[in-house]
């Protein structure tokens, strides 16, 4: 199947391009690297009146480390992200999660914000951005807008963006002293789309962690930020306390029965990646030795 006729510009300028999405509104679509838009086109699950390519916008492509942030412009495409040595020094979950992106030809090709603006639930990077606290700016005509990563994935496929808006950077804080990071994800194959994963990032104090951020995918409509992690920060981790906080996380998460796991099945890889993480995170691999069976 085919993509059914459609319009094409290439957008000479971010002020062109939001131009054509005021215009156009949600009729339009944006084009970056193409790796979601192209498939969903072709098998006619979207059928837009106009292609805006706003590929050739250099000025959205690049990392910058400036003071306590590094910003990372939409365009920038995994590639780049994985060989970045300013992602390796302050954000190397995001550079192990970009590992795990499909495969090479989609990875060079794919850009983050357009894998952010997807929103697809079972995807890495959303989840690598509300585990790192990432801010998500984007503009319109009106100007430009910052949204926590948290606020910004609304549901499956579903984001805070309006047709009229481009996604034009992310900001991710700089690393912190004691900062650790944990990506996991279960799949069939490496490439394929996650049956559920985890991206953490923490502050180890001492023998314990002063911050946790849990960010899961493909538990539900969108990545989630577990609560349960409260149930981890400040204490002295017992085999008794994690046992708590997988019992809240279970809780917590509401996932869905798929052709690739059930319900039961997904939060039973939660707590195992739960339990994993936190061994990882703080050296403790007689924690792991517990985890659920």
């Amino acid at each position: 199947m085919k993509a059914s006729a459609f319009s094409y510009a290439r957008a000479t300028s971010v002020s062109n391009a939001l131009e054509l999405l005021h215009a156009h509104g949600d009729r339009a679509k944006v084009l970056s690297g193409g790796q979601n838009l192209m498939p969903a086109m072709n098998l006619r699950l979207i059928s837009p009146e106009l292609i805006v390519d706003i590929g050739e916008l250099t000025e959205l492509r690049g990392i910058a480390v400036t003071g306590h942030n590094v910003r990372i412009g939409a365009l920038t495409r995994h590639a780049d992200l994985a060989r970045s040595g300013e992602i390796a020094a302050h954000a190397p979950l995001l550079a192990e999660a970009i590992a795990h992106v499909a495969h090479p030809a989609i990875r060079n090709r794919g850009t983050l914000g357009g894998s952010l603006a997807h929103a697809d639930p079972a995807s890495e990077l959303p989840a690598c951005m509300l585990a790192l606290n990432a801010t998500i700016i984007v503009r319109g005509q009106a100007g430009e807008r910052k949204i926590a990563a948290r606020d910004f994935f609304t549901g499956i496929y579903e984001t805070a963006l309006s047709p009229e808006e481009l996604l034009v950077a992310v900001e991710l804080p700089a690393k912190l002293k004691n900062s650790v990071h944990f990506f996991h994800e279960f799949a069939r194959r490496h490439g394929d789309y996650a049956i559920l994963g985890l991206a953490a990032q923490a502050i180890v104090k001492g023998n314990g962690l002063a911050d946790l951020r849990l960010a899961f995918f493909a538990v539900g409509d969108r990545p989630v930020l577990a609560r349960a992690a409260r149930k981890l920060v400040g204490l002295a981790i017992t085999p008794a306390v994690l046992a708590d906080a997988c019992t809240a996380l279970s809780e917590e998460l509401d996932p869905q029965d798929d052709q690739q796991a059930s319900a039961s099945m997904r939060r039973h890889l939660a707590k195992v990646l739960l339990v994993r993480c936190v061994s990882a995170l703080l050296g403790r691999p007689d924690l792991d030795a517990g985890r659920p069976a």
